[in-house]
C-alpha cells in the first residue's frame, strides 16, 4: 500500500518538474527571449533613470525664469534661457571649466605615458604588480578626504609652501601667485591649487588605458624599426606614439569629463570665480533658477557628445 501511495504522491512533483522544463525549453528554444530577460533590468535602468533624468533637464532648460515673480514659468518653451548663456559672464564660466579640463588632460598624458611606458615594457613582473599597485591605491580612499588633505599641503602653513621655502624658491611662488589667471592668496585658493589636485586625482584614469594601449603594440615593430636604421625618437613618433594614441585618447575621455563636470575640487579649492559645477549648483541651491541650471548642464554634456565622436574616429573606444 505504501508503494502504491507514493506513485499516487509523485504525479504533483512531475506535474511541477514539467512545468520548469516547458519554461527553460521555451526559453532555450528562442534565444530573444533570454536576451530579452538579461537586458530589461540594465536596460530599464538606462532609458528610465538615466536617460529620463537628461530628457528632464533638456525640458526644464527651454523653461525660463519669470523676472517678476521669481518663479519658473512652464506654460510655453523658450530659448531664453540658451541665450542668457553667452552673456560675457556665463562665457567665462564655460571658457574657465573648459580650459582647465583640457590643461588637466594635457598634464595627465604627459605625465601617465612615461611611467605607463616603464610598466608595460621594462617593468618584471613583481615590479610591475607594485606598480599597477601604487597607481590604484589612491582611488581606494576616499575623494573627500583626498581633496581635504590636499588643501593642507597647499596651505600656507603646508608641507609643500614649507618645502619651496626651504630650498629658496619663496619670491618664485610670490610671483606665480601673483600673476591674476592662476594666482591668488596662497596655492589653496588658486586656479594653480585646482590643477595640481585635479591632475592627482585623475591621473590614474589615464594610467590605465594608456598601458592597455601599449601592451597591444608588438615589440617585433619596434625591434624592426631599430634593424632598418630608424633612430629611438623616430620609431617612437612613428610607431609607438600613433599605436599608442586611442589608449592616450580614451583616458582623456575620463580626465577631461570627470574635470568638466567637478564642483568639489572648485568649491573646496578654489577663489570666487566659478566653474560649471559651481555654477550648476548656485542656480539650483541658491537663487532656484533651475532653467539656467539645466543649461548649464547641457553644455558639457554637448562637449563631450562632440568629444567622444572626435575619439571614437580615433579608436579610442577599442583601448577602453
Amino acid at each position: 500500500m505504501s508503494s502504491r501511495a507514493d506513485t499516487f504522491s509523485s504525479p504533483p512533483q512531475d506535474k511541477q518538474k514539467s512545468w520548469f522544463e516547458r519554461l527553460l525549453t521555451t526559453i532555450y528554444l528562442r534565444p530573444w527571449l533570454m536576451l530579452v530577460l538579461l537586458l530589461i533590468l540594465p536596460l530599464g535602468w538606462m532609458l528610465f533613470i538615466y536617460l529620463g533624468s537628461l530628457a528632464t533637464l533638456l525640458i526644464n532648460s527651454f523653461y525660463h525664469l519669470d523676472d517678476f515673480t521669481g518663479l519658473v514659468d512652464r506654460s510655453r518653451l523658450t530659448l531664453a534661457t540658451y541665450a542668457s548663456l553667452f552673456t560675457p559672464a556665463n562665457l567665462d564660466i564655460v571658457l574657465r571649466t573648459a580650459s582647465m579640463a583640457l590643461a588637466v588632460t594635457l598634464a595627465c598624458a604627459l605625465l601617465a605615458f612615461p611611467l605607463s611606458y616603464y610598466i608595460a615594457r621594462f617593468a618584471s613582473p613583481r615590479w610591475r604588480g607594485f606598480l599597477y599597485l601604487a597607481v590604484l591605491l589612491p582611488l581606494w580612499s576616499s575623494y573627500l578626504v583626498r581633496v581635504y588633505a590636499w588643501k593642507l599641503i597647499l596651505a600656507k602653513e603646508g608641507i609643500l609652501t614649507w618645502f619651496i621655502n626651504q630650498i629658496g624658491l619663496a619670491g618664485v611662488l610670490e610671483a606665480w601667485l601673483r600673476i591674476p589667471t592662476v594666482g591668488g592668496s596662497s596655492l589653496t585658493v588658486s586656479p594653480t591649487g585646482m590643477f595640481i589636485v585635479f591632475v592627482y586625482v585623475w591621473l590614474p584614469y589615464m594610467v590605465l588605458p594608456i598601458i592597455a594601449a601599449l601592451e597591444r603594440v608588438p615589440k617585433s615593430l619596434q625591434e624592426a624599426s631599430s634593424d632598418l636604421g630608424a633612430r629611438p625618437l623616430l620609431t617612437f613618433r612613428h610607431i609607438l606614439l600613433p599605436l599608442a594614441l586611442p589608449g592616450i585618447v580614451a583616458g582623456s575621455i575620463f580626465t577631461f569629463s570627470l574635470t568638466l563636470g567637478d564642483f568639489i575640487i572648485p568649491l573646496t579649492l578654489g577663489n570666487s570665480k566659478f566653474f560649471i559645477g559651481q555654477a550648476v549648483l548656485s542656480h539650483v541651491g541658491t537663487s532656484g533658477n533651475l532653467p539656467l541650471a539645466a543649461a548649464f548642464t547641457m553644455v558639457p554634456i554637448v562637449i563631450m557628445v562632440l568629444y567622444l565622436l572626435v575619439a571614437r574616429r580615433m579608436g579610442a573606444f577599442e583601448a577602453m
